[in-house]
């Protein structure tokens, strides 16, 4: 992307933090499980959850760190699990739902979830699948398909870091970082710690 047009648009939100990049994903799969697990819990308890699940359904490895021991379990793998086996580790039976939804969809090829893939397609066929709203499919644009202007504007990071602005009245604000509210969000996210 063009640092200095996105510091353009972006203004005096972007000026603390210069050259601020979209953190990318090798995995658009396991980005998804992982935006699926955190739905309304803390990030420690969506990073134990997704722990548990590449532990119980991922493909053990070996390499020279030790808690590098496991590939986290691809969309075909999950595809053929049940709602109980999923549950099991803890998940809620609907975000299990949800869970085996996308990987059935991204294991029999109905979703991309990689950069280059039809973004508006994608978040319809996203929020089409169960347990899926906005916040879900604006985080999985930006963080799998590098979508430079997802915007998940109901998040409560971004809530948090808009104080001056109504829950209801986000969206609309937004419409001053297009096309870059991907990179407006993280400097939201960044401008709370």
């Amino acid at each position: 992307m063009h640092p200095a047009k996105i510091a353009g648009v972006l203004g005096d939100l972007a000026k603390p933090r210069p050259g601020l990049r979209l953190p990318g994903a090798f995995d658009g799969f396991e980005v998804a499980v992982r935006a699926v697990l955190g739905q309304q819990i803390s990030v420690v308890a969506a990073r134990t959850l997704a722990g548990r699940f590449a532990a119980a359904f991922g493909t053990p490895i070996e390499t020279p760190f030790a808690s590098l021991n496991v590939l986290f379990p691809t969309a075909g793998d999950i595809a053929v699990r049940s709602v109980d086996q999923v549950a099991s580790l803890g998940i809620v039976g609907s975000r299990a739902r949800t869970i085996i939804a996308l990987a059935d969809a991204v294991a029999s090829g109905s979703l991309a979830l990689a950069p280059g893939a039809d973004v508006a397609a994608t978040l319809d066929a996203l929020r089409a699948l169960p347990g899926v709203g906005e916040w879900t499919a604006q985080y999985i644009a930006m963080r799998a398909m590098a979508w430079p202007d997802a915007f998940p504007h109901t998040d409560l990071g971004i809530i948090k870091a808009l104080p001056n602005v109504a829950k209801k009245e986000i969206l609309a604000a937004g419409e001053a970082w297009r096309p870059w509210r991907s990179y407006a969000t993280m400097h939201l996210w960044q401008s709370l710690t």
